[in-house]
């Protein structure tokens, strides 16, 4: 009898001791906001007779960061802000009808659907870009340069095919294919 009974009084103090421990919540998940002033997405177009390069500035947009992963995010490019290795002639044809049209599609966006880690610092990242009102899917691999408690840097490389977007001036002459590079800060 004085077994059962001091099991059921240790059980009660267990019990007791457990529910005024508090409960670990899992972190939430964080948001950086990009560093317009730093981030840029840069890109190398092709032709038969050579190549040109140039930027766009990143206008806005969040980063989402889980227990010290990147999660998700969104951000704007600024394509009234290109700049071409050629100057003011080429910037005018990439702005006018033939390529971006930015009297009428002055931004893209790209929003990330899905994040996949593949190693510690490097992830498969899956999202949406937006340009001239048209949705495609991309996919890339990122380097994820640096992410603590006040900033975020991750930078990606990678190939498009841009008459999925209706930029098809030239075909034939121009290369489909545009190599990107994505370098996107972020700060909390």
């Amino acid at each position: 009898m004085k077994k059962i009974l001091l099991s059921i009084v240790f059980t009660a103090a267990l019990a007791s001791l457990y529910s005024f421990t508090p409960i670990k919540k899992a972190n939430a998940a964080v948001t950086y906001t990009v560093a317009t002033d730093a981030s840029k997405v840069e890109f190398i177009g092709s032709k038969k007779a050579g190549y040109h390069n140039g930027s766009f500035a990143v206008k806005g947009g969040t980063i989402s960061v889980d227990n010290g992963k990147l999660t998700g995010g969104k951000f704007v490019i600024d394509l009234a802000s290109v700049k071409a290795d050629a100057g003011e002639k080429l910037e005018g044809h990439l702005k006018s009808p033939d390529f971006f049209d930015v009297a009428k599609f002055a931004e893209a966006t790209y929003e990330i659907t899905a994040v996949n880690y593949t190693s510690a610092t490097t992830a498969d990242i899956t999202g949406n870009l937006s340009l001239k009102g048209v949705t495609v899917p991309v996919k890339f691999s990122t380097v994820i340069r640096n992410i603590d408690d006040k900033k975020f840097f991750a930078q990606a490389n990678f190939s498009i095919d841009r008459t999925l977007w209706a930029l098809n001036y030239g075909i034939g002459m121009v290369s489909n294919d545009v190599q990107v590079a994505v370098f996107l800060f972020a700060n909390k």
